[in-house]
């Protein structure tokens, strides 16, 4: 039953994106991880099936991916809307996607080392989720790089930089912050539904 809800949650969010995007090439290009990861999903899930807990997390970082897809990172209204709230001069929703980048693929890095005990110390293995979500990190802001190279007048859109000469700075360190927080706050829930899983 939760299958049926979690790709009925992902299919309603995913056309609903697609439907009259700000852009349709960046559209594409923001949604295409959770493309990937939903194919991945499928074909992992007989010899690999995740935690309820990973298969919720990856499902929020999906629908996050798509609401920027829609909107573009930049224009999410809801954030716009909150700006003057808190006196903020920039839409801060790239800042919780670059957030859940490193939150999301914490826990994922971390029930991939552990079921193919990979890395048994708990000090190394947290080491190495921070340092492979940095890493991940990183990789997204030089393909951000790469993608604003090729596409020339969408770059902007693409990048939601919104004129902040820190922007990539700061997504690197949202993305650190989410991981360690990840591993703070989830490590414990994690491991009893590891221990089920087997």
């Amino acid at each position: 039953m939760w299958k049926v809800i979690w790709l009925g949650i992902y299919f309603a969010v995913l056309i609903w994106s697609a439907i009259e995007p700000k852009g349709y090439f960046i559209w594409f290009l923001e949604v295409v991880p959770a493309l990937i990861g939903l194919a991945i999903l499928v074909l992992t899930y007989k010899k690999f099936p995740l935690t309820p807990l990973l298969y919720t997390l990856i499902l929020i970082h999906c629908v996050i991916l798509m609401v920027g897809g829609h909107y573009t990172y930049a224009e999410v209204p809801l954030f716009d809307t909150i700006k003057p709230w808190f006196g903020f001069e920039r839409n801060h929703y790239d800042r919780v996607g670059h957030f859940a980048q490193g939150f999301v693929p914490a826990i994922i890095a971390r029930e991939i080392l552990i079921r193919l005990k990979i890395v048994n110390f708990a000090g190394w293995r947290n080491f190495i989720i921070v340092s492979i979500c940095l890493a991940f990190s990183a990789f997204y802001e030089l393909i951000e790089w790469a993608v604003a190279l090729i596409s020339g007048e969408e770059a902007a859109a693409f990048l939601a930089t919104q004129g902040d000469i820190w922007d990539t700075q700061s997504d690197m360190a949202l993305a650190l912050l989410g991981a360690i927080l990840a591993l703070l706050l989830l490590s414990r829930p994690h491991d009893r539904q590891l221990a089920r899983v087997g």
